[in-house]
């Protein structure tokens, strides 16, 4: 039975973790995307009793066609480049350098203001489950799939609570695992899913992370 429209990002990670039933008691992460991944994160790693961090990712665009990605910028100094796109438009790895800069800059200032001086979880060895509100094109998870790969991690999920039907069979070929709670066709976009999609804040971001880090909510389980 379908679940949809969720109700909110929160009854959607409820949804979501339910069928990440198999990795409760295992070393599990789970990793967020802000902002809109972060309260679907926070339910995920309620249920599975694991730790819940941001994962952020910074595209880095052609100069003057920033919507052409020749690679992206991860959380951890993780870099993912498209190669085959950095030769046809004739940028070396200096200019690459350069736009890297300007980005990991607000990358590092997103970092500060969402952990709130906590460091990063380290995933080397574990169940790495990168978690959004949904996928369309899939390009920034894909990314985030590919930096998160880099870091070791035992294993690779990646969840959502729905998602284009193709886009989530694209990442079969990506990712040790895809769950995709729902794949509704037509898809359109992720917010058409959801009675409430209103953008989560920064402040939200903050507080989650917060309350899934504190000794209080740790000893309740």
């Amino acid at each position: 039975m379908s679940s949809l429209p969720f109700r909110d990002r929160r009854e959607a990670g409820r949804v979501l973790a339910s069928k990440l039933a198999h990795y409760r008691g295992k070393d599990v992460v789970v990793l967020a995307l802000p902002r809109g991944g972060v309260p679907v994160g926070f339910e995920v790693a309620e249920y599975l009793n694991a730790p819940l961090d941001v994962f952020l990712v910074r595209k880095l665009g052609v100069p003057g066609h920033e919507e052409l990605a020749l690679g992206a910028i991860a959380s951890g100094g993780v870099r993912v480049l498209n190669e085959d796109l950095m030769y046809r438009m004739g940028i070396d790895e200096l200019g690459i350098d350069a736009i890297a800069e300007r980005e990991q800059k607000e990358l590092a200032r997103r970092e500060r203001a969402y952990r709130d001086g906590r460091p990063p979880v380290d995933i080397t060895g574990r169940i790495a489950i990168l978690v959004d509100d949904g996928l369309a094109t899939g390009a920034t998870m894909l990314a985030a799939a590919r930096a998160v790969r880099k870091l070791r991690p035992q294993r690779v999920v990646v969840a959502v609570p729905v998602s284009a039907p193709q886009t989530c069979d694209y990442f079969r070929r990506e990712v040790d695992e895809i769950v995709c709670a729902e794949t509704p066709t037509p898809f359109r976009t992720v917010g058409l899913w959801y009675d409430e999609f209103t953008q989560t804040t920064d402040d939200e971001v903050r507080d989650l992370l917060a309350t899934r880090d504190s000794p209080l909510s740790k000893s309740a389980k």
